[in-house]
């Protein structure tokens, strides 16, 4: 959320900076900005809209400078507009800055600095940030590194920030708590983003810069990091970026979530790579290998996650407690931290995050850690806070997911939990050996089976001219079912903005029965378990009411198949494994729906893709 972007080198700036901006509005996108090191001063262009219009706007102006800093905005304080948008300017026009985060205190910060002449001309929390520095740089005469050491220690929230400034017209300030920054390193220098997104292209040197850290920059010069608390410098090692740019491109899809719904095969074989092992028998998580007696003997697993992580956690929920025998409580981290929860030092909490930037997710571990807990993280993203705050883990390999509304997260999500729990329940020995080989080769097919519903995309975008002028739909489900229901009316109502909700089938007529009538699509995932018997009643009371059905079947069923308005049909599997086959269809239904209704489907209203405040 926010997505910051800045460079100081021999190179010229702007066309850096935004295309780097282009590469991160998927983090927001309702207002863009650049701030520009020029002779004369601070050079400051900025409106409301998308980046493309910052380009256009910027294509009239002189945008010749070798340091500058960039930023695309996801707003919370202040709706979006130009004055809204970032950098902001301090009072005497020679500091611009950008942040990613929230000022919780802002209100207190700002009537203050009013009281001593300052005037603001937004609406945000951030402005606060560099009217404070300055006021900081002029009553306690220090350097703008120390100054804004100092103007920090008074701000409570969470930031990732630039700062530019005309008395040092070739030095970043860069500082962070709680939302990500990380610094390429480059030939005399550096490029700054809030992901790697805007940096993989120019080096995959990478240092993240951790909570507290201060960091300044310059070309020819060597990167000094401080903590903001004292004035001893840090030391933060290079590491090696793991992102290519070909990832980070269409690759000839119209829409990245289309290209991201067809790497889903990819993402799961990557996902399984080096962890499962058909020929040995073997599933290993080299993540985990040193808690995996900790989590064996576990009272219970609590798993925080929010938004598609969440739901694939609960997926987690059904294949832990069938597989592992642990009870597991699945959390949504923004409600968890808040209701004072009953954590012991012998529960295991699962944190699951794509971008493991997620900032309830990150306060959820911090409060699970307090408590004495072992945390476990599962993250998308190599470096991320969530990877450095827990104990130990283990990487999804989806690749870059640019596309706001998750997909091929929450299929690399479930495919290792799948595993760990698969896992676990081998060296706990709550699974039968024959059980245990028959799941292991069922897995390995899971991604041709997934590239045979693929092949559906065509019947699928007929099936989603049902949806176009609808405003409701239901979507159904049983047992391990019930989470990839709620995961598809989630993907439907975030791209096409019809209102949509996932219920277990048998809850749908203890009150949700109330909406149906010839108008409601009710989409039901009606495969191949053992509630299916049940799940044909609940189809029985729907078409009762006249409600139109939406089936996701098993191949070759015919039953469900007949009493369907619409029907997909998708690969036999393990009722287990069910989820990484019938979210697939779910997913390219809602892409089509958004299309045929005209809605952004990489950028949907008010949406950001890493939410890093809470």
């Amino acid at each position: 959320m926010c997505g910051i972007v800045a460079y100081t080198g021999c190179h010229e700036a702007y066309p850096i900076l935004i295309k780097g901006l282009k590469r991160l509005e998927y983090r927001g996108y309702d207002s863009a900005g650049v701030a520009l090191s020029q002779p004369e001063g601070i050079a400051l262009y900025k409106c409301r809209g998308r980046v493309e219009d910052l380009d256009t706007l910027c294509s009239s102006k002189n945008c010749e400078a070798h340091t500058g800093i960039g930023h695309t905005r996801w707003a919370t304080h202040g709706e979006p507009s130009t004055q809204n948008a970032h950098p902001h300017l301090s009072e005497d026009g020679k500091l611009a800055l950008i942040h990613n985060g929230i000022v919780e205190n802002y209100l207190v910060l700002k009537k203050e600095l009013v009281s001593r002449g300052y005037h603001f001309q937004s609406d945000t929390d951030t402005e606060v940030l560099v009217h404070l520095i300055q006021d900081t740089l002029k009553n306690e005469q220090v350097s703008l590194p120390e100054a804004v050491k100092i103007a920090l220690s008074s701000v409570v929230g969470t930031y990732a920030l630039a700062i530019l400034s005309a008395d040092e017209p070739d030095q970043l300030i860069l500082a962070k708590k709680g939302s990500p920054l990380l610094i390429g390193v480059g030939d005399n220098e550096y490029f700054i983003g809030s992901d790697g997104a805007p940096i993989v292209e120019y080096t995959k040197k990478v240092v993240y810069l951790e909570d507290g850290d201060v960091a300044v920059v310059s070309p020819n010069k060597k990167m000094v990091v401080m903590n903001i608390n004292d004035n001893r410098k840090k030391r933060r090692y290079l590491q090696e970026l793991e992102m290519n740019l070909d990832q980070l491109e269409k690759g000839g899809f119209e829409h990245y979530m289309l290209k991201e719904i067809f790497e889903q095969p990819k993402a799961i074989r990557d996902s399984m790579r080096g962890r499962l092992n058909v020929r040995k028998d073997v599933v290993s998580l080299g993540g985990i290998i040193e808690y995996e007696t900790k989590m064996m003997n576990a009272r219970r697993f609590i798993i925080v996650a929010c938004g598609t992580s969440w739901h694939a956690g609960t997926v987690g929920e059904y294949l832990f407690e069938s597989l592992v025998r642990i009870p597991v409580e699945v959390e949504y981290a923004s409600e968890c931290r808040y209701r004072n929860p009953l954590i012991y030092e012998d529960d295991v909490v699962i944190a699951i995050s794509q971008s493991g930037e997620t900032a309830d997710t990150i306060a959820a571990v911090e409060l699970a850690k307090q408590k004495g807990a072992t945390v476990i993280g599962i993250c998308n993203v190599v470096g991320s806070t969530l990877a450095r705050a827990t104990h130990a883990g283990s990487y999804t390999h989806a690749g870059p997911e640019i596309g706001v509304a998750s997909t091929k997260a929450f299929t690399a999500q479930v495919t290792v939990l799948t595993l760990m729990a698969l896992c676990l329940a081998r060296r706990k020995g709550t699974i039968s050996l024959s059980d245990y080989h028959q799941i292991i080769n069922s897995l390995e097919d899971i991604p041709a089976k997934v590239e045979q519903v693929l092949k559906l995309n065509g019947q699928i975008a007929e099936f989603a001219k049902f949806f176009v002028n609808k405003t409701n739909a239901i979507y159904l489900g049983r047992g391990i079912n019930y989470p990839v229901a709620l995961e598809g009316a989630l993907k439907l109502k975030e791209i096409s903005y019809i209102h949509a909700e996932g219920y277990p089938s048998a809850e749908m007529k203890h009150g949700p029965i109330a909406l149906i009538d010839e108008e409601m699509p009710v989409v039901v995932l009606a495969t191949e378990q053992e509630t299916y018997e049940k799940t044909v009643s609940n189809i029985q009371e729907v078409i009762a009411r006249k409600g139109k059905i939406i089936s996701i079947v098993t191949k070759g069923d015919k039953l469900v198949k007949e009493m369907s308005d619409y029907c997909i049909e998708i690969p036999e599997t393990l009722e287990l494994l069910t989820p990484l086959i019938s979210c697939v269809p779910l997913q390219l239904l809602a892409y089509h729906v958004a299309v045929l209704r005209g809605c952004n489907v990489d950028k949907p209203r008010n949406l950001a893709k890493s939410v890093s405040v809470e």
